[in-house]
């Protein structure tokens, strides 16, 4: 009887730290952004010979599955549409008329940035902590992909204490390669409860030379109807911002 209730204390404490851990991912998450809102972001792909090529984006968001985003900026790219349900993805091109699939490791835009680090909702949707290490100013978090369908298998994460925010993740692949490594900076308040880092900065091992950058212009909490983040109005996402 007292080795069943050791077993069971055991088991309950080991739950409860995994619970604690947990909470982590989804503390960041409601840090990084509401579960409802509007954003606007600018992508800046960088080549080795100094080159830039930026993109103006407008995303709208629904809980913790639902994304999309319309491209404003260069004329050239304006009506071209993606959709994230889930881990489905969709990118809709005004010249076809239609709706094609792609996968979270692709690039609508080119450069080192993925669909998935565009498109990204929230860490513990995809992810499970295997371990952490608390730190004086920071929280060193190891994480696994639930399912062989998010882009990487592996994060490592550092979260700034204060602001319970990544400062930098490295993204692995299952095989143990390192695919990137993201670097969050300029902490800056959005209002509304957001002080999140306003720039994510990427490099890659596999490009070389490429630097690919993300900043947000504005992040606010708004209600959108499910309509919103179906094929059928992916021609109309520019309607959302009015």
């Amino acid at each position: 009887m007292k080795k069943l209730l050791i077993t069971s204390l055991f088991l309950s404490l080991i739950f409860s730290i995994n619970i604690l851990a947990q909470n982590i991912l989804e503390q960041v998450d409601e840090k990084m952004a509401p579960g409802s809102s509007e954003s606007y972001k600018k992508l800046v792909n960088i080549e080795p010979d100094g080159t830039k090529k930026e993109f103006l984006l407008y995303q709208a968001r629904k809980g913790s599955n639902k994304m999309v985003s319309a491209f404003l900026k260069p004329e050239s790219e304006k009506g071209r549409t993606t959709l994230r349900v889930d881990d489905n993805m969709w990118l809709y091109l005004p010249d076809v008329g239609r709706a094609i699939r792609i996968t979270s490791m692709q690039s609508v835009i080119g450069g080192v940035f993925n669909n998935s680090d565009i498109m990204r909702l929230d860490f513990a949707t995809e992810y499970d902590i295997v371990s952490q290490k608390d730190n004086d100013n920071e929280i060193l978090v190891e994480t696994k992909a639930k399912t062989d369908t998010v882009a990487y298998d592996k994060l490592l994460m550092k979260i700034d204490k204060k602001t319970m925010t990544p400062k930098e993740i490295e993204c692995y692949a299952s095989t143990g390669m390192l695919i990137k490594t993201l670097y969050y900076k300029d902490i800056k308040d959005f209002g509304n409860g957001i002080v999140r880092p306003a720039v994510m900065e990427t490099k890659s091992p596999l490009y070389k030379g490429y630097t690919s950058i993300m900043v947000y212009g504005k992040i606010e909490p708004k209600e959108f109807s499910d309509e919103a983040f179906t094929l059928d109005n992916l021609s109309k996402v520019e309607n959302l911002r009015r």
